[in-house]
């Protein structure tokens, strides 16, 4: 069976260090071209042996499925042209600034009968992984706590921290699309958002410190954290379970590993070693507990079965709606200093 041609449209950090090598490393997928008129990066995107174009447009007679990791903008009008092309889509998170153009888009790639799914990683951490498989050593889940913090004083620049709302840019939509995401899958639909959000460098015009509180319809609660000025990191997952607590420290390495150069189909290559294992139980009844290994070739596995056999997306956009909806909860909560309730409409998160 031929390989599904993949083109790309965007080849900054999303597009060169997640996309581009999970492509390669994906039986069933080729990378056949990149949208870049950036002279570097089209000469990195042409060592990965695809073409190099200058338009999206220019991509749709030339793929098979076309993945979208441009800025955040161009998410919407990049995802309904490739649908109106006739072409299935991956779309990075955000899938969009509303859960109203995410239902747009939805409704589109129903009318067109074709599949829509969304690059929502996360879900494939090894330590949110290893969180689904302790559900029933952990309890009834009370509060689920997570961060993704960084120390970053001085800002990198660029449309993610310069842009305004425009652009979707800031932390919230960033690194709140992953968090949200996970909250959701873990504790399910959202009641009601409480948000604190802050710009606290020189030279930036996003949010850069960023705090979410979520009520969950199960009683549960989600305290979410992002922040670029974080001198000392928190753990990165605490999750409170009627029976034990779980604590990880430290992020997945698979980014890490990929920003290296290394091929996402390498041996142990979303494996941890011991040391960074989290710790299971109560006080004075601690264990370590096996990382599961990370695993985001599984989305792109995911993505070959929903273009070749009409399998269920990886992602169903429909559960990002119900994230987006957080998102923008949050946004005006943090705005209006005040807890923001989330309609029911859109607060069921999908599979």
């Amino acid at each position: 069976m031929n390989d599904i041609k993949v083109g790309l449209a965007g080849f900054g950090p999303a597009g060169s260090f997640f996309h581009a090598p999970l492509i390669a490393a994906t039986p069933g997928l080729r990378l056949a071209a990149v949208v870049t008129r950036d002279p570097a990066k089209a000469e990195a995107a042409r060592a990965t042996g695809a073409d190099v174009v200058e338009s999206a447009e220019e991509l749709w007679d030339r793929s098979d499925l076309i993945v979208i990791a441009s800025p955040n903008r161009t998410h919407v009008p990049l995802a309904t042209a490739a649908l109106e092309a006739g072409l299935p889509v991956v779309v990075d998170k955000p899938l969009a600034g509303t859960a109203a153009e995410a239902d747009g888009l939805i409704r589109l790639a129903r009318e067109q009968d074709l599949p829509l799914t969304v690059f929502q990683n996360r879900r494939w951490d090894g330590d949110f992984l290893t969180i689904q498989r302790l559900r029933g050593e952990l309890g009834e889940i009370r509060r689920f706590e997570s961060r993704f913090e960084r120390w970053r004083p001085v800002p990198k620049g660029g449309w993610r921290e310069r842009g305004g709302p425009g652009e979707i840019g800031g932390l919230l939509y960033d690194l709140g699309s992953h968090l949200v995401d996970q909250a959701l899958q873990l504790l399910g639909p959202v009641t009601g958002v409480y948000a604190e959000s802050d710009i606290r460098r020189d030279g930036v015009d996003a949010d850069d410190d960023v705090f979410v509180a979520l009520d969950h319809a199960n009683g549960g609660r989600s305290h979410l954290w992002m922040s670029a000025v974080a001198g000392q990191l928190g753990p990165r997952f605490r999750v409170v379970g009627s029976e034990r607590t779980y604590v990880r420290w430290g992020l997945d390495g698979q980014e890490d590993r990929l920003r290296a150069g290394e091929r996402p189909d390498s041996p142990g290559f979303g494996e941890e070693p011991e040391e960074r294992w989290g710790t299971l139980g109560v006080e004075g009844d601690l264990r370590r507990v096996r990382t599961e290994p990370g695993a985001y070739l599984d989305f792109y596995r995911g993505v070959v079965a929903m273009v070749r056999e009409k399998a269920a997306p990886p992602v169903d956009p429909a559960g990002v709606v119900a994230a987006l909806a957080v998102l923008e909860a949050a946004r005006v909560a943090a705005s209006e200093r005040r807890v923001v309730s989330v309609p029911a409409s859109v607060a069921q998160p999908g599979a």
